[in-house]
């Protein structure tokens, strides 16, 4: 694929996890590396509609094309949102989704406050934009059968990175390099500029 039958340069939309934005996270240093970047702002709650709205708003804001870097609860935030929108984007990086089926441990919602906050039955039918799937082995919130699982319903290239806990500044991350080059390889695959 040449240069000129490439589309615009996108625009990231950083969806982060229930804890939000965090300065020493991977996706807020990617974001600062990144030309083009919008991170979804802090939300003091975990109901899911607000959350929707949020990603909602930001993809609406964005004039070009929009790849989504999901992280943690933000994956099923991005598949919840793909479900109901209207809205398109290029594609969406989506790292070490939680299993909403299993207890996520303390520290966490539960299972009744995450349903009492609309977080039901996970959509799992095919994504309507070129994903990535980024799974952990030792993921203490999802087992890789479980993310192999979501890759394979929301038919996304499932990518192992191996032993990398949450993918998270309790696990090491901090700076993530192959974040960086996963959305080269997304670009590549949806023939999007760098």
């Amino acid at each position: 694929m040449t240069a000129e039958s490439m589309v615009a340069e996108p625009t990231y939309v950083i969806v982060p996890g229930l804890r939000g934005h965090v300065e020493e996270h991977w996706q807020t240093l990617l974001a600062a590396t990144l030309e083009k970047s919008v991170i979804i702002p802090p939300i003091d709650t975990i109901d899911l509609d607000t959350r929707v709205a949020a990603l909602e708003a930001a993809v609406a804001g964005v004039d070009g094309p929009v790849i989504l870097v999901a992280h943690s609860a933000g994956v099923p935030t991005t598949v919840y949102w793909a479900s109901r929108t209207e809205l398109s984007v290029a594609g969406a990086l989506l790292a070490t989704p939680p299993d909403l089926d299993k207890p996520l441990g303390a520290g966490h919602p539960t299972r009744e406050e995450l349903d009492a906050a609309g977080w039901g039955p996970l959509p799992m039918s095919e994504l309507p934009m070129p994903t990535i799937v980024a799974a952990s082995t030792d993921d203490p919130l999802a087992g890789l059968d479980k993310t192999t699982e979501l890759a394979q319903a929301w038919g996304s290239r499932l990518v192992n990175l191996g032993e990398v806990g949450h993918l998270n500044p309790a696990s090491g991350y901090g700076p993530w390099p192959a974040g960086a080059e996963l959305l080269a390889e997304l670009r590549e695959m949806i023939g999007v500029a760098a």
